[in-house]
């Protein structure tokens, strides 16, 4: 479904400070994959979302979805078939707009618009019963402007946007970073309820060990911009902390300096 090929990226070439984020990533991701990926700062996680989104020029290598070859098509081109996730809760709302409103335009996204004004009985009907599935309350409060929510709200409002439209991959990176352990378990449940109900393909950063082991049926690992280990079906489903620290171990010839991710 989703082909990586040797894909490198390095910023600020020829500088002092140039960084070598992806050094040759390989990747082939089968539909309804969900992906789990950690690695320490630094690894290249969050470039390998932004590569596949778009967001950066591609250096070498190539990037194929569903037989589409992405490689050389800006982030815009690729929104219709990417729906992305950020760690911040902010990013993904117009605070300013109502909660249906912000439904509205994540579902008319790709679609050709008109000068009809409004949202439809119709509309309103559908995203109700879409906000029913995320278990806030928020279909009793469709128009309530964003602003007002709290940040775990937002999220969780932001994966439904991002699913409303089923997009042909599904990019969530660190999306409950930023959010307390409590609302964070909640948006993760969410997280799992949409990827589960609609067979999503989606690839999720993350930090935490545990939550990487049991969400998805594929874990990946990248360590100075390459996959160093690759896991999925029984295998995955019996590691433990300590696997992962030692898988490291061995592929990279260190230890893990990322106090965050042992601590999670």
């Amino acid at each position: 479904m989703l082909l990586l090929e040797n894909v490198q990226k390095t910023f600020n070439k020829g500088t002092v400070n140039e960084k070598k984020a992806l050094t040759g990533v390989n990747l082939n991701m089968n539909s309804k994959d969900f992906v789990t990926v950690i690695g320490g700062n630094g690894a290249g996680k969050s470039t390998m979302l932004n590569m596949i989104a778009g967001v950066y020029p591609i250096d070498k290598g190539k990037i194929v979805l569903n037989g589409k070859d992405l490689t050389r098509e800006p982030e815009h081109k690729r929104a219709k078939y990417i729906s992305r996730v950020f760690q911040d809760p902010m990013m993904g709302t117009a605070a300013n707009m109502e909660i249906q409103e912000n439904l509205a335009l994540a579902y008319r996204r790709g679609k050709r618009r008109g000068l009809a004004w409004g949202i439809t009985r119709d509309e309103k009907e559908f995203f109700g019963e879409k906000l029913k599935i995320l278990g806030l309350g928020l279909e009793d409060r469709m128009t309530s402007k964003v602003g007002l929510l709290s940040g775990g709200q937002r999220q969780a409002l932001t994966l439904l946007m991002a699913s409303l439209i089923r997009p042909e991959v599904l990019l969530l990176d660190e999306h409950t970073a930023a959010l307390d352990p409590k609302t964070a378990a909640k948006v993760l449940d969410v997280t799992e309820n949409i990827i589960e109900e609609q067979s999503l393909s989606a690839i999720m950063v993350t930090h935490n060990m545990k939550d990487a082991i049991r969400l998805g049926n594929r874990l990946i690992m990248m360590h100075e911009g390459k996959i160093i280990y690759d896991v999925s079906g029984e295998e995955k489903k019996k590691l433990q902390v300590s696997d992962l620290l030692e898988k490291f171990e061995q592929a990279s010839g260190g230890e893990f300096a990322n106090d965050r991710m042992m601590l999670a």
